[in-house]
């Protein structure tokens, strides 16, 4: 019939979302481990847990998105690196309890269906799952007319990962007088985007073609840096050196963050100044009049990972030895104190 009402004709088109996927099978395929069992397309990810491996395995799972950093992609027409963001949110979470990520699944919602594009957002997932070690198994793409602006989508994440009972931090361990290492962070990660947004454009009418001199490079560039992966950093640490607790530094910064791992006795003593901060974070303190406790519960402001381990046997520097060996930045930037009732758990000092 000419005139039949059909679900392509309302903005939906099946076959579109078929061929997609079969463009896609290939480059998912490239994450598999070899716990995967059969392949996409199926109505759910099947893999397999090694049980000679672990003798109380415990299951970790974290959801996350990519927030409104999505925007830059938006504007920059630039959408490689958000899928590897979204990848680092889930995983960061799980690696913080010990847990070594085993899969990952992820959820794409756009108005239309451009397979060029989505194409370029999964093969940033698939980048991100690489560099974590975990499989792409699955997800969904949903074709919602009506619901986004044109060009634009939404994108969700969902990871798993495996620890054994036994070797889970989650700092309870945690005492007096153990020393607190930051790890750098890549830029802005992927919190604070709303606050920097309305700095930089809003308020400055700034573009993301402009190069601002003490970045170096655009702000397009710069805001778009792909948040740091930092799953095999601290697996190798876990695996050699006695680690009492784990912080990844995302929405809330060190303030919020930090105290989440520390036992009741404790607070964290943080000199805020033994650490090199990006350039744009004091850009957008200076320029968008920020004060600096907002700073600090906004951004990560230069720290992406925090660790909380014993000082006993040389472990500060040789921890950070071995962080510099693997390609990363430490600071010793505090140390663990007792907590007097009523005193906050983390304070940061100049």
């Amino acid at each position: 019939m000419k005139n039949e009402t059909t679900y392509k004709k309302s903005g939906v088109d099946i076959n579109r979302g078929n061929k997609f996927i079969k463009l896609i099978k290939p480059i998912l395929r490239s994450t598999f481990r070899s716990e995967v069992m059969g392949d996409i397309g199926g109505f759910g990810g099947l893999f397999s847990i090694d049980k000679d491996k672990f003798s109380k395995p415990v299951l970790v799972s974290s959801s996350d998105g990519v927030g409104t950093k999505l925007k830059i992609a938006f504007m920059m027409n630039r959408h490689d690196t958000v899928g590897l963001d979204l990848v680092a949110m889930c995983v960061n979470d799980i690696v913080v309890q010990g847990a070594e990520p085993l899969f990952f699944l992820d959820y794409l919602s756009t108005g239309k269906l451009v397979p060029k594009k989505a194409k370029k957002i999964i093969g940033g997932i698939v980048k991100g799952c690489i560099e974590a070690n975990c499989s792409l198994i699955g997800g969904e793409t949903a074709e919602m007319p009506g619901f986004y602006r044109d060009g634009e989508y939404d994108l969700a994440g969902f990871a798993v990962g495996i620890v054994e009972n036994e070797k889970i931090v989650d700092g309870s361990a945690i005492n007096s007088k153990d020393k607190v290492i930051g790890i750098a962070s890549s830029g802005l990660h992927s919190n604070g985007f709303s606050l920097a947004r309305k700095v930089l454009f809003d308020d400055l009418k700034l573009s993301i073609t402009d190069e601002i001199p003490e970045i170096r490079r655009t702000l397009g560039d710069e805001l778009l840096e792909p948040t740091k992966i930092y799953v095999k950093t601290i697996l190798n640490l876990i695996n050699d050196f006695t680690i009492h607790g784990i912080i990844h530094i995302t929405g809330g910064g060190i303030l919020d963050n930090l105290p989440r791992i520390l036992p009741q006795k404790c607070q964290a003593v943080i000199n805020k100044n033994s650490w090199v901060k990006p350039p744009i974070f004091t850009f957008l303190q200076e320029n968008g009049k920020i004060a600096e406790q907002e700073m600090q519960r906004t951004f990560n402001n230069g720290l992406g990972m925090i660790i909380v381990v014993p000082d006993n046997h040389n472990n500060v520097e040789k921890i950070l030895t071995r962080l510099k060996t693997l390609g990363e930045t430490g600071y010793l930037i505090g140390e663990i104190m007792p907590r007097k009732e009523g005193e906050n758990q983390a304070v940061l000092i100049s």
